[in-house]
């Protein structure tokens, strides 16, 4: 199995529509589609279960999908470590969001103007890792959101969003203009894995335990939302599909956009990349 490939069926499992899929990983759907069949004659069985409703993982696609994350976070953390020692003009960024953010955009062409020659991975993290591998050593930089632990991390504030609850636009309280925590008290809510970070999660639970299904990706969220009414949070300003609705939350604090790094850190190019973040989402 090639590591392109796995990447390819994570996207795919994760999204769980070949379209969406394609899109995250910048290519055109057919090679993709063939890419995974051709995965699925390697391992000799079904890995996903097409159908006029969506995409499924099979029993043998979920535990294909629990290596392959592993795998894939390995040679992740084999690259960063080989070009480190080999003292490369590069840097390894991790984000936790939407790529298309217009802060996010302004800081890619920022910095690719100000360091031409410098070679810039993007890790995509998931929902499970605020810190987008920065403890892992998995990357140099992290572009996400807080609250997290920030021990032996310097991470500075880029801009806060307003948050709301996500809902399908049929539940009930989708026609609210606002709501407030306490409302939510008897619904179910997304969960992480255990050992998520508990500042993380306890945000994106409103600050109370909750009950509801383990999620690690956006889109698992929407499933979740999709398939068992399930509720959780999300920064307002995102497009969703018309199947689902934000209402904004009065009694939420502000979801924090952030740039992190290791404390101490003496990169040039990490300094940079914080300070160019810095005027990038000023605009």
């Amino acid at each position: 199995m090639e590591l392109r490939t796995l990447r390819y069926f994570v996207a795919v499992a994760e999204e769980l529509h070949f379209g969406r899929a394609a899109t995250r990983l910048h290519m055109s759907q057919p090679p993709l589609s063939r890419a995974i069949k051709q995965l699925e004659t390697e391992v000799g069985a079904l890995l996903l279960t097409r159908s006029a409703t969506g995409v499924t993982l099979t029993l043998v696609g979920t535990v294909l999908l629990d290596e392959a994350r592993a795998l894939l976070d390995h040679a992740d953390r084999v690259r960063v470590r080989v070009s480190t020692a080999a003292g490369a003009a590069a840097i390894t960024v991790g984000i936790l969001g939407d790529s298309t953010d217009p802060g996010v955009v302004r800081l890619a062409a920022a910095y690719r103007r100000n360091h031409p020659g410098v070679d810039i991975h993007i890790r995509d993290a998931d929902l499970t890792d605020p810190t987008c591998g920065l403890r892992a050593g998995l990357v140099d930089v992290a572009l996400t959101r807080a609250p997290f632990d920030e021990t032996a991390l310097t991470v500075r504030t880029l801009r806060t969003d307003p948050v709301g609850v996500v809902l399908r636009a049929d539940d009930p309280l989708a026609h609210r203009e606002g709501l407030r925590l306490a409302e939510l008290r008897d619904r179910r809510w997304f969960q992480f894995s255990e050992g998520t970070d508990p500042l993380w999660q306890s945000y994106w639970n409103g600050g109370r335990p909750r009950e509801g299904p383990v999620v690690r990706a956006v889109q698992e969220c929407l499933q979740a939302v999709l398939w068992n009414g399930t509720i959780g949070l999300a920064p307002l300003g995102h497009d969703l599909p018309a199947e689902f609705t934000v209402v904004p939350l009065t009694d939420m604090t502000p979801s924090r956009v952030v740039v992190a790094c290791n404390e101490g850190d003496t990169n040039p190019l990490i300094r940079s990349f914080i300070e160019t973040a810095t005027a990038a989402y000023r605009h």
